[in-house]
């Protein structure tokens, strides 16, 4: 790989001439390069600094592509067209993004670059997450537009070790709260210390931060940070995930981004989201009649229309479908409204800050594949002109309108089956994460449970 001139997202970020001024003045000496894979994880390599500058800026760097083809356990598994013992596992090419240069301030002397995936042709892995959005916004770009969004990524904190939690099997972990801290100040202030650092660290990393938050469920919490282009909040969200569980690590607690992990509030992804023109126009908003654009309603029935089909991108685990309840403030019906966070769907916000709120994502989403799911769907309401559905007032909970599937089994043979996941996605990819899918649900429904154990063990 050759160097060409940089342009960092931010002045806080690094071009490449900065990052060796850094090394020679013995401020970094670890560079990470880090990929985005199917479940939403950075994976990579650490690489000496010096080397880094030397080598691998110039000649690149490789990972063996089963990396795209593991579970969350790490375990190569057949089944897959893209790696297998029949193919060789062979490796694919870390192409490194120049303009995602960032310090890493929690972890002293450390930079990471985010990189895309590709064969040794050069071409993209197309069923790489960074690849699938990539090809989504060119495709935005090419109709005239180009996407901004913002991800709400919530989280349960806990006073307990990873390592403790892992030796107690996850029983007894004690939250960082002990009752709901919803907007409490108080609430927050109690878990401040990790909060703050959290804060501080993204920040200096090249984020926008904006608040923090309590949340409902015990030790549960927000931290906000403002919208950008697609690409960039795709990399920060992946980033931030991986720091915030670093940092709280670093403080002797625990950190996850399950979807459900109790029987309380799920943890939720949200995801705002509106279209500009290339010059920066406004799209979703006729300012003429203070009211949404057309070209806005059509994007929002192609989200809708698409939502069932497309729930695996949104919903990627089987622990996702559990945060599905009525009255939960996670979403059941397939529906739209005003402010109003009964429906999957929530339209807020006027002139430029008219967007709408995807509320079906929890916080396992891989952010790459919501947000390449959502804009393909919107894309093609526009292209189809497809007419938006009337509106829902009052409690979507008890609407007739068509319901988010319930189990990962039926997102699966939803995506399976629908020939415009195909069209828009292409082939490969979706015979990719269908088979994604069957490896979890494999893994699942042949493993006991502690709910099992707990009613059958004695009493059966």
């Amino acid at each position: 790989m050759t160097e060409t001139p940089q342009h960092p997202r931010n002045a806080r970020m690094l071009t490449v001439e900065q990052l060796r001024r850094h090394v020679a003045d013995g401020l970094v000496d670890t560079v990470v390069l880090a990929f985005t894979d199917m479940q939403g994880r950075l994976q990579g390599k650490l690489n000496h600094a010096q080397f880094f500058l030397d080598s691998v800026l110039g000649e690149g760097a490789e990972g063996c592509n089963y990396l795209l083809a593991v579970d969350t356990e790490m375990n190569t598994v057949g089944g897959y067209s893209i790696s297998s013992w029949s193919s060789g596992y062979g490796d694919m090419e870390f192409d490194m993004d120049l303009d995602t240069i960032r310090l890493m301030p929690h972890n002293p002397g450390q930079v990471m670059i985010q990189c895309d995936l590709t064969g040794h042709d050069g071409r993209p892995i197309p069923m790489s997450p960074r690849a699938m959005l990539r090809r989504q916004l060119d495709r935005a770009r090419d109709m005239g537009f180009r996407m901004v969004t913002g991800t709400e990524l919530e989280f349960c904190v806990y006073d307990t070790t990873y390592e403790d939690a892992w030796a107690s099997n996850y029983q007894r972990l004690v939250p960082a709260n002990q009752y709901n801290v919803d907007y409490s100040v108080l609430g927050s202030q109690r878990v401040e210390p990790l909060l703050r650092e959290i804060r501080n660290a993204m920040y200096a990393a090249g984020m926008t931060v904006e608040s923090a938050k309590g949340e409902c469920n015990l030790g549960q919490h927000e931290i906000a940070f403002r919208y950008d282009d697609g690409m960039v909040t795709a990399d920060n969200h992946v980033v931030y995930k991986l720091a915030s569980k670093q940092i709280a690590h670093q403080q002797g607690k625990s950190i996850t981004f399950m979807a459900k992990p109790n029987e309380r509030e799920g943890s939720s992804c949200h995801i705002h989201m509106s279209l500009r023109g290339t010059d920066g126009e406004l799209v979703f908003w006729d300012e003429e009649r203070r009211a949404r654009s057309a070209t806005y309603d059509r994007f929002i029935a192609g989200v809708l229309r698409t939502m069932r089909e497309f729930a695996l991108f949104y919903a990627p685990t089987i622990n996702s479908y559990k945060r599905f309840a009525k009255g939960s403030f996670a979403p059941t019906s397939v529906a739209w409204g005003i402010d109003n966070r009964s429906c999957a769907v929530r339209l807020v916000g006027s002139g430029a800050g008219a967007r709408m709120e995807n509320r079906v994502p929890g916080g396992d989403v891989n952010p790459y594949l919501a947000l390449a799911a959502m804009l393909a769907s919107g894309l093609h309401g526009i292209e189809q002109e497809l007419e938006l559905e009337p509106m829902t007032e009052g409690n979507a909970y008890e609407s007739d309108a068509p319901v988010v599937p319930s189990t990962m089994r039926e997102a699966r043979d939803l995506l399976a089956g629908s020939q415009l996941a195909r069209e828009l996605f292409g082939e490969d990819v979706v015979e990719h994460y269908v088979h994604y899918a069957d490896v979890e649900l494999d893994a699942f429904e042949s493993a006991v449970t502690d709910w099992e154990l707990r009613r059958g063990f004695e009493r059966l």
